[in-house]
């Protein structure tokens, strides 16, 4: 059985560690689903100031909803649409700090006001869809978070290889 360990240190080295964690869920598994369901649960209950944490997967049109923790979300999301359109089609992690500011917003839940989501992509670079972070908090996630998110997409990836 797997239980989350309380992550220590300066923000870098709680990364590390959920990253470490994350890597020892994803170890031996290949499976996209289950990966997902692992890792939203693992980051959902070890970051604070979370209220939704998961993936939408691209399905050659749009991004659908995956496995997450949370409230219920949102089905489908256009790419040229929201936070979770803009970091798929630009290809880029999108760090929100007012949700309400961003052009084309879509409030799946009201009570969100930042939003972290990072792309993922495969080796061939095909869109494999999105990991999508809200926080009731503004300006919730700085670079540290994303950089430490980044690195968990990214094991998620190699995991599906």
């Amino acid at each position: 059985m797997f239980t989350t360990q309380s992550l220590s240190g300066d923000k870098t080295e709680q990364y590390a560690q959920l990253a470490q964690q994350a890597r020892a869920l994803l170890t031996g598994e290949r499976d996209r689903t289950a990966n997902a369901a692992n890792l939203s649960a693992l980051i959902y209950h070890s970051l604070p100031a979370l209220n939704w944490a998961g993936f939408y997967f691209f399905d050659g049109t749009e991004l659908v909803v995956g496995p997450f923790q949370g409230l219920p979300a949102c089905v489908r999301i256009p790419l040229d649409k929201g936070v979770c359109g803009a970091a798929a089609t630009t290809r880029q992690t999108q760090r929100i700090a007012d949700v309400h500011a961003f052009p084309g917003h879509i409030a799946c839940d009201s009570a969100s006001n930042s939003e972290l989501v990072v792309p993922l992509f495969a080796a061939d670079g095909k869109l494999i869809g999105v990991l999508d972070l809200d926080s009731p908090e503004l300006d919730r996630f700085d670079a540290d978070d994303q950089e430490g998110l980044e690195d968990i997409a990214k094991a998620f990836v190699e995991s599906l290889a």
